[in-house]
């Protein structure tokens, strides 16, 4: 979607573009937005993409998600609070994309199965899971977008296997209300495993037991919520931890993130040991694949920053397909990757990531017409705010407001606070606020 708006924006300038496709296996944009209940494998025998769960609302403020050509006030006409439900959000998405999409090439219900190199150019294979048909076309570049927060990493435990209760990835978590009087373990210690803890405590969650493996998120939690260490095993419903602490359990949830997954691409073309940092070795500024310059990724790696992250991605790489940036030769890349990988394995805190990622943004805007620094450090500064109040009172900081660093516009107050706010419907959100 970020690519194809900056398509659009370099159009509207009077620009040249090529033909662009856009390969799209569900039937709708917004990608992991589209909500859904079905879990494992789709109506099309095609793994379920979406990740998000019912309930679900932004865990950062809107205005850190606002992108350069659409603000929130033209979208909503209207001042609406800062963290708003998914629904919401993704119409913001929607609404973006439709002032953006003219004219444009976006074949739906349809999947990549396979893209090789053939002479410089590139041959993909696709079919149409309606008609089965397959067919190939060729291209001169090859935009890889599909994320990577769909594949989940499942760890083990002894004794994981002879559990008699409910286990699962936050991937295929869809409502906390299914786990409402019961004792949940939730391992991981990210963003996943905060939100499903907070959403299940909300739904009537008897006890959440956050499992993490390597570091204590360490907010001030509800009473039932509690952390503790990595778990060493499991008998029966009993859960062992590191500090000798046995809790019994109905549910246990991975939240321990996803792999880099891309089966689609001949193995050349893929990215090799990926992690989930925000930065990573194999992609010059974070995009163009260092061994093919003509394969392009946006959103390959963790992301601070999300929406404005993709569209500065996205600006970057239409610049590159239109010759206005020159791919420098592979010395000159692997020292510019090396700079930047050196310093991101370095990072200590999720705030030194938050200004590493600013100022990676930062460098990639010198090359594009993208917004400006200075609404990248706003943001910045806003969320270093959000994330100071998530330690302030976890269970209040979705009730703040924030002000748009484009229009100035400051969010309203919502009328019913988080925490009892249980519809999460686009039509009460916006009917209420």
């Amino acid at each position: 979607m970020a690519l194809i708006a900056a398509f659009h924006e370099a159009n509207s300038n009077g620009k040249s573009v090529p033909k662009i496709i856009c390969f799209e296996k569900q039937e709708k944009v917004s990608g992991l937005w589209n909500l859904t209940w079905k879990t494992g494998i789709d109506s099309n025998g095609e793994p379920v993409h979406s990740s998000m769960y019912r309930h679900q609302w932004a865990n950062g403020p809107k205005e850190c998600l606002e992108l350069a050509n659409y603000t929130f006030d033209e979208h909503f006409k209207k001042p609406v609070p800062s963290f708003p439900p998914r629904g919401v959000i993704q119409d913001y998405l929607l609404g973006r994309f439709e002032k953006c999409s003219k004219d444009q090439d976006i074949r739906f219900n349809t999947v990549v199965r396979n893209v090789v190199e053939d002479s410089g150019r590139f041959i993909i294979t696709y079919e149409n899971l309606l008609t089965k048909e397959r067919c190939d076309e060729i291209v001169d570049y090859v935009i890889v977008a599909t994320g990577h927060f769909s594949v989940p990493f499942m760890p083990s435990y002894p004794g994981l296997e002879s559990f008699n209760g409910s286990v699962l990835h936050s991937h295929d978590f869809r409502n906390a209300e299914e786990f409402k009087d019961k004792r949940v373990v939730i391992v991981g210690s990210k963003y996943s495993a905060e939100d499903i803890a907070l959403q299940c405590s909300k739904f009537g969650a008897k006890k959440c037991i956050i499992s993490y493996r390597k570091n204590k998120i360490g907010f001030k939690w509800p009473e039932n919520i509690i952390e503790v260490p990595e778990c060493q095993k499991i008998v029966n419903k009993h859960f062992y931890f590191e500090d000798g602490s046995i809790y019994e359990a109905d549910a246990i949830i991975f939240c321990t993130g996803y792999n880099h997954h891309y089966p689609f691409l001949e193995n050349k073309l893929r990215l090799k040991d990926a992690t989930n940092l925000v930065y990573l070795e194999n992609l010059y500024k974070g995009i163009v694949l260092k061994n093919n310059k003509n394969v392009l990724y946006l959103g390959a790696q963790n992301q601070c920053y999300t929406f404005p992250m993709f569209d500065i991605q996205a600006w970057f790489a239409r610049d590159v397909i239109l010759g206005n940036i020159e791919i420098p030769d592979e010395e000159t890349m692997n020292k510019d990757i090396n700079t930047w990988f050196k310093r991101c394995m370095n990072l200590k805190s999720n705030s030194g990531a938050l200004d590493f990622q600013k100022e990676y943004l930062h460098d990639l805007m010198k090359e594009t017409n993208y917004s400006s620094f200075e609404i990248i450090s706003k943001i910045a500064e806003m969320y270093h705010t959000c994330n100071q109040d998530k330690i302030d009172d976890i269970m209040t900081y979705r009730d703040k407001c924030f002000t748009s660093p484009y229009t100035g516009t400051v969010a309203v107050t919502p009328r019913k606070n988080w925490f009892d706010s249980l519809d999460d419907s686009r039509e009460y959100f916006m009917r209420e606020n």
